[in-house]
């Protein structure tokens, strides 16, 4: 059962929605005449109050804030606390949780391959789309953004550039990224890079409808921008690494006004569904030390910020304008979120689906559309950010102004913002309803939380494939998943989650480092086990590379290795290419 499981709901699968998807798009390219065009945005780590519009009186986004003006704005709007976790129920439109996603690194930022994404049902619908920015949801077949229903992709590796699936020494200026899955020299700062890609894909799509993801890695750390964009906030007062990182928002918001512009000399703008958010609360847009000096950052009266249970770790912006549509400017504070964007898209471009038995998320185009009021629903948040979930780590569960946090604390909103008066004492019967919700939506969700979302070598359509340190399984401290703990030789060793397409022999290469740069390896051995198979050789000192050869059966295993060399700890191979011969 688990080897027919793997082959054909990861391999044919994704290769069957490939090939329907194409077939579906050709033939509903004649019924799209008329549909409006998207653009998604959403930027990395920038929070509710890092917009000027939003009361934050020192940052500068003129052309965010002119959106925000046009737009119909979700006031009530939450993601999860941190980045890949929002971009799987985004991609979805179902909690993060259920389809393999509940942390950044050690395998669990990958998608699962079975859950078709926002993209598979845009392009079966006719419509080109691409992809440019942040993936974050894997980097190996089958979990690539062009695997899951992305045409045109441009983007860096891992959950930021520097990370370690990134192209080595990227450093956000004049770095490569990956074009369809191959490496390409890019010239400029990364967020123009982003944008002037996504314009040559609208560009390139004719009178065809597209569905343009833009997903910027700014303003993630590392906090890296021209100087001439953080000047004018330090002297201003603002501090660092605040200043660089509303640098980057103020760059960002160039791009987005940009966009906007050739739109509108391009005669699409006002049939183009126009949306805006974020993926989790700021990370830099508050003080770091409750001494530092000068400007004290602004966070719309929200208590936490990235990772938070509380709502600055978790609400965010989103704008959504589309004037053609019937969307107009205006506001609503009913309880949203990102897993229903997918339903709300799917009802607002009259796209033909059968996933939404799946969804989490509700459609809210009645609600931008006509400001409909909803009935009252409940909905969770959590960052786990560990190998298996913790129930009750780091919740909030939501109705209405009230948040439930971590089973324990309630807070009224419309009295208390902040969340600083803990009412669980004298509201026992609302903590008990919004418990016995948790209760029932954890039993649901975690039932796959003892899976793995498993990388897939030997498959024809991806031979070879390399893997690397990044989706290790294995305690958090020991996972290199950043260049610079490759560079150091970071001591531990992880397992990977692989499913072996097809029975033949494989070559494995171990590298400490990725092809653009030399390692030699020293004095020493390596231990190889896959499965209950263990393998171990001497090192070939003076040489970058290290390979075996074995049989491997079919079927879900794990991979790890333990390189032993002298004078370096112990440590796995940080990466492994696998290449099926026969």
């Amino acid at each position: 059962m688990m080897l027919d499981r793997w082959k054909w709901a990861l391999v044919i699968w994704c290769f069957v929605l490939t090939v329907w998807g194409d077939v579906r798009s050709v033939v509903a390219q004649e019924e799209t005449n008329g549909s409006p065009n998207v653009v998604l945005i959403i930027t990395d780590d920038q929070g509710y109050g890092d917009i000027g519009f939003h009361g934050n009186e020192m940052i500068q986004t003129p052309e965010l804030d002119a959106l925000a003006r046009q737009s119909f704005r979700l006031t009530n709007f939450h993601v999860d606390p941190t980045c890949a976790e929002t971009r799987s129920a985004l991609m979805t439109g179902q909690y993060s949780c259920r389809v393999g996603v509940w942390h950044t690194i050690m395998g669990r930022s990958l998608l699962n391959p079975t859950a078709k994404t926002i993209a598979n049902v845009f392009q079966e619908n006719g419509y080109r789309t691409g992809m440019f920015g942040k993936w974050h949801l894997g980097d190996q077949f089958p979990l690539r953004p062009q695997d899951r229903g992305f045409e045109q992709v441009l983007a860096h590796g891992g959950g930021g550039v520097g990370q370690t699936p990134d192209f080595w020494g990227n450093d956000y200026f004049d770095d490569s990224y990956f074009a369809n899955g191959h490496a390409e020299k890019q010239f400029g700062y990364c967020t123009d890079v982003f944008f002037e890609g996504a314009r040559q894909f609208i560009e390139s799509s004719g009178d065809r409808p597209f569905f343009c993801y833009i997903s910027t890695n700014a303003p993630h750390g590392p906090y890296l921008v021209d100087p001439k964009y953080a000047q004018p906030y330090l002297e201003k007062g603002v501090p660092q690494p605040m200043a660089n990182f509303y640098g980057m928002i103020t760059n960002i918001d160039e791009n987005v006004g940009a966009l906007r512009q050739y739109l509108e000399e391009k005669g699409t703008l006002e049939n183009t569904l126009f949306i805006f958010m974020t993926d989790n609360g700021t990370a830099a847009g508050l003080p770091r030390g409750k001494k530092q000096e000068g400007w004290r950052g602004f966070n719309a009266g929200m208590r936490g910020q990235k990772g938070s249970q509380y709502d600055g770790g978790h609400r965010v912006p989103c704008f959504v304008c589309w004037p053609g549509g019937g969307i107009k400017p205006g506001e609503s504070s009913q309880l949203a979120a990102h897993l229903d964007l997918f339903p709300t898209l799917v009802e607002l471009c009259s796209l033909e689906t059968q996933v939404s038995t799946e969804w989490d998320g509700d459609s809210l185009a009645r609600v931008l559309t006509e400001q409909e009021t909803r009935p009252k629903r409940t909905l969770v948040v959590h960052s786990q950010r560990m190998e298996q979930p913790k129930k009750w780590h780091k919740t909030s569960v939501m109705r209405g102004q009230w948040r439930l946090v971590d089973g324990e604390q309630l807070y009224d909103l419309s009295q208390d913002p902040g969340q600083l008066e803990d009412l669980s004492e004298s509201q026992s019967e609302l903590v008990e309803e919004l418990t016995s919700f948790y209760d029932q939506w954890w039993e649901e969700s975690s039932v796959g939380f003892d899976e793995y979302v498993r990388l897939v070598v030997g498959s024809p359509v991806a031979n070879p494939t390399t893997l690397n340190a990044h989706d290790w399984h294995a305690p958090q401290p020991q996972v290199p998943w950043n260049q610079g703990m490759i560079r150091r030789d970071t001591a531990g060793s992880g397992f990977w989650a692989i499913s072996v397409a097809e029975f033949g022999t494989y070559r494995l290469t171990f590298r400490m480092r990725p092809t653009q740069d030399r390692y030699e390896w020293g004095q020493g051995t390596i231990k190889v086990t896959i499965g209950d198979q263990t393998l171990n050789k001497a090192l070939p000192e003076g040489e970058a590379t290290l390979t075996l050869e074995t049989e491997l059966f079919e079927g879900p295993t794990t991979l790890q290795t333990w390189v032993t060399e002298k004078g370096k700890p112990v440590r796995g191979a940080y990466y492994v290419t696998i290449e099926r011969l026969d």
